[in-house]
């Protein structure tokens, strides 16, 4: 099990195509020729952020005839819904929308508001903290029509890296995702939506049904359903979406605790296809191999050190464990080197690797846990939202 894992890790991490040019030139692309295109943006009590969400998003370069701006304030408690509709006489391409606090469906059904008075081809959804780069749609529309894909994910940026280690850790893991993500296309598997920074194409999200309003990862959910309707996902390296860290550990618990309960729920509910003829064989194999090393391995990783200090003994699965570190440690020394746009990237020195390595063991405490969780007690729908505060102004804005 650790020779073929370890030779899939290798072999992803390794094959990952880092396009650090950005794909496309902006300077090149025929403006006349570019989609129909709506920016989304579901807000809870985002008073702290709203306004400069909105300054970033009516700067975007994109022609102007092609494109609406849509915020869709998700039964906010705080000044946002004022904040909004001042913004609105001030931009007129502004949209908002209100909804009811208690309306359902956490973002989701936000998303499914705005998705019923939306008219463009594509659409980029984003959340409140997100910053971006003026030529961004100039830049990323061109790159997902010409690769054919039916919706990209725009690798994530930490703004805020250096605020701590744990910031910086995040920053880090976000370039091994990346890395990861890119790999996992080369050798012909499947990349996933990470719901900030995600460009659909709107008539194959209607043909998947939509955002699943009965899960917390909506955008997890959304990658296996375009996967089963041989819908592809790409990801772009640059330009890329910057967002904030989590900056404290119980927030990061809180938020690690949904990602873990909303990526298992999806291998359940999709199972049958995930398994079948619909997917190619490498499809098959890479979601195997991804799903036994982010979610296998750390419950087998749990109950086998808790064994070993009960009985006093040498754990056994010591190997697959070794395999994971090192080759989120190949994945670390990748990403976070060379020139990347936006925030920068914390340098893979040693002190800086032995810390976000270490920092990934909280996955072996995470998963196992909502494991438990999930096979003892009732399905739940819990959307809990990441705080958002005001930040430093985005690199290369």
């Amino acid at each position: 099990m650790a020779l073929m894992l370890g030779g899939y890790g290798l072999r992803t991490v390794l094959r990952g195509q880092l396009n650090r040019n950005g794909g496309v030139d902006s300077t090149t692309v025929d403006l006349q020729s570019l989609p129909s295109l709506d920016v989304v943006v579901a807000a809870r009590d985002e008073e702290g952020v709203v306004t400069r969400l909105v300054e970033r998003l009516t700067s975007l370069r994109y022609p102007p005839d092609r494109l609406s701006t849509w915020v869709i304030d998700d039964g906010s408690q705080d000044r946002t819904p004022q904040l909004l509709d001042e913004l609105a006489e001030r931009h007129p391409g502004l949209h908002v929308i209100h909804r009811e606090r208690d309306a359902g469906g956490g973002k989701s059904g936000a998303l499914n508001t705005a998705l019923s008075q939306l008219s463009g081809e594509w659409l980029l959804v984003l959340d409140a903290d997100a910053q971006l780069q003026d030529d961004l749609l100039e830049r990323l529309v061109p790159y997902a029509l010409d690769g054919g894909w039916s919706a990209v994910q725009l690798r994530k940026a930490v703004i805020d890296a250096d605020c701590n280690w744990l910031t910086r850790a995040q920053a880090m893991e976000m370039a091994l995702d990346a890395v990861i993500q890119t790999g996992r296309l080369a050798g012909g598997g499947v990349a996933e939506l990470r719901g900030n920074g995600q460009l659909i194409k709107r008539t194959e999200l209607e043909r998947s049904g939509g955002f699943n309003e009965d899960t917390v990862t909506d955008d997890l959910d959304l990658s296996f359903r375009l996967l089963s309707q041989g819908a592809l996902v790409g990801l772009l390296w640059d330009p890329p979406v910057q967002e904030e860290a989590v900056p404290g550990l119980s927030a990061l618990w809180k938020q690690r605790q949904r990602w873990a309960e909303g990526g298992l729920q999806r291998f359940f509910d999709y199972w049958p296809t995930l398994t079948s003829a619909e997917l190619s064989l490498r499809q098959r194999w890479d979601l195997a191999c991804f799903f036994l090393l982010q979610y296998g391995l750390p419950v087998v990783s749990f109950a086998d050190l808790g064994t070993s200090l009960i009985s006093r003994s040498t754990p056994t699965y010591w190997p697959l464990s070794i395999v994971a570190f090192s080759v989120s440690g190949l994945a670390y020394w990748r990403g976070c080197r060379g020139r990347s746009e936006g925030p920068a990237i914390p340098r893979p020195g040693i002190w800086n690797t032995l810390v976000a390595i270490a920092y990934l063991g909280h996955w072996f405490v995470v998963i196992p846990w909502v494991t438990l969780r999930m096979a003892l007690l009732p399905k739940r729908l819990v959307w809990a939202k990441t705080t958002h505060g005001p930040s430093q102004q985005p690199a290369g804005a």
